[in-house]
């Protein structure tokens, strides 16, 4: 499993390091929250713009009239929906476990969207989604996703001051979940990414078959495993001597994994999952292959 999981390991170090020119300012951003940031906001501006596309071509044939409800564009919009998503599940999980939201305690990281926000906006243009962007892609969304879930969202919870939810793993699962989930959910419900005024509509997770998506249950998923290998609550050492033992082991118990390798192997994980998404919506049928070129006398 090193030989896997040590280059991972290598990579995630590097990229956790501040780099400058934050830490001119005394700021601890890292090249993985700028890798973040500008791919959310990349992804959003796509997703925007497919829906714009569909918007204007399903009511083209209404007349000019329908097409006055598409709203101005506003940077204070796009700011706010980028908000929405990052920090949405937060707010959602927040309340329930005693603990502040991040962006109360600091601005550094939404004045940073904000200032992330603007240069995608500036852009003359993003390449629509495709599977020649996003498998790539699929690689970064790996490392992004794991350092959420293993690095994130777990502390919240294992080391809260109530020894009911530090050491319950449902909350775990449960706060993994929502936390991961709950900003698309309610920029969703609220159509913040449709062209049109904001309206109450059924997200796309609560349409038929909406479970099925990779990056609902991959959440608790990847959180559950990190917990598991790294026995972060009593529960999961003992869910993983039970594994040891059913798989084998004489004596029945397991040895925790490092976190840094625990996280390695979810990066692995999520990877698999990612790239078979990818493959899924976009398919390597619909890859256009250059054709060889006959030459002619």
């Amino acid at each position: 499993m090193s030989i896997l999981t040590s280059p991972i390991i290598a990579l995630f170090n590097l990229t956790l390091e501040p780099v400058p020119p934050f830490t001119w300012f005394g700021l601890s951003l890292s090249t993985l929250d700028v890798v973040a940031a500008f791919r959310l906001c990349i992804v959003l501006r796509q997703i925007k713009e497919s829906l714009y596309r569909e918007h204007v071509a399903k009511r083209a044939s209404a007349g000019a009239v329908q097409l006055q409800t598409v709203e101005p564009k506003a940077f204070a919009r796009d700011w706010a929906t980028t908000l929405m998503v990052v920090y949405g599940g937060e707010i959602m999980t927040s309340p329930l476990l005693g603990v502040p939201p991040s962006f109360m305690l600091s601005g550094v990281v939404p004045v940073f969207y904000g200032l992330v926000q603007g240069i995608v906006e500036a852009l003359p243009s993003v390449p629509p989604m495709s599977f020649q962007t996003e498998f790539p892609l699929s690689f970064v969304d790996a490392f992004t996703r794991a350092y959420l879930l293993c690095n994130l969202i777990p502390p919240v919870v294992t080391m809260n001051l109530s020894p009911v939810i530090s050491s319950s793993p449902w909350t775990l699962l449960l706060t993994s979940f929502v936390t991961a989930n709950g900003g698309f959910f309610l920029t969703n419900l609220m159509s913040f990414l449709n062209p049109t005024p904001l309206a109450i509509q059924t997200p796309p997770e609560l349409q038929p078959y909406g479970w099925t998506a990779t990056d609902l249950w991959c959440a608790p998923l990847v959180t559950g495993l990190y917990a598991l290998l790294t026995h972060a609550q009593p529960f999961w050492a003992d869910a993983h001597g039970l594994l040891a033992g059913m798989l084998g082991s004489s004596s029945g118990v397991a040895k925790a994994l490092d976190a840094s390798e625990a996280r390695a192997v979810c990066v692995l994980v999520l990877t698999s999952l990612f790239v078979t998404r990818t493959v899924r919506n976009f398919g390597l049928s619909k890859v256009e292959v250059p054709k060889e070129k006959i030459k002619t006398q």
